[in-house]
């Protein structure tokens, strides 16, 4: 008999099928994600490795950097473009206190930003992860839990 590896299913935290299911789950916010940028949408990011961690999950789009500007002179900027805002900050607290502040900016600008994925992904994660530049290997994780080989070869 060989040993449990610590990576292997029998050390998961769940059952296999709720990492499946996460996968898929994934894969699909991603997809939705890629079809708001190939309608133009921008998409509101906190910092330059939410960009190239965006980037190396296949999302390549119009981003823009949040905590680079004074956010009433960003928010209206955004406004200007006339395009439809994805927001996806962080879900530490920064994050949050960003996303309040640039969604109650927009709104008194008469813009509703998308928020959805940002709160789909959330859900998703749960609390593995607490930021985007944490995606990719999330993503990757959860490619080799679900990727059908010997049950102790993943990790």
């Amino acid at each position: 008999m060989r040993p449990r590896k610590p990576g292997s299913k029998r050390y998961l935290k769940a059952p296999l099928i709720v990492y499946e299911k996460r996968m898929e789950l994934m894969d699909k916010l991603l997809g939705e994600l890629q079809d708001f940028v190939d309608q133009g949408s921008i998409i509101v990011v906190e910092g330059k490795r939410d960009v190239i961690a965006l980037k190396s999950l296949g999302i390549h789009g119009d981003f823009r950097l949040a905590t680079h500007h004074s956010l009433v002179n960003f928010c209206e900027d955004l406004k200007k473009t006339g395009k439809q805002i994805v927001i996806l900050t962080d879900w530490d607290r920064r994050g949050n206190i960003l996303v309040d502040k640039l969604v109650g900016n927009l709104h008194s600008l008469g813009v509703n930003p998308d928020t959805r994925i940002r709160e789909l992904i959330i859900s998703l994660v749960q609390k593995d992860i607490k930021d985007i530049e944490s995606l990719p290997g999330y993503v990757e994780k959860l490619k080799q839990i679900t990727k059908g080989t010997d049950e102790t070869d993943y990790f």
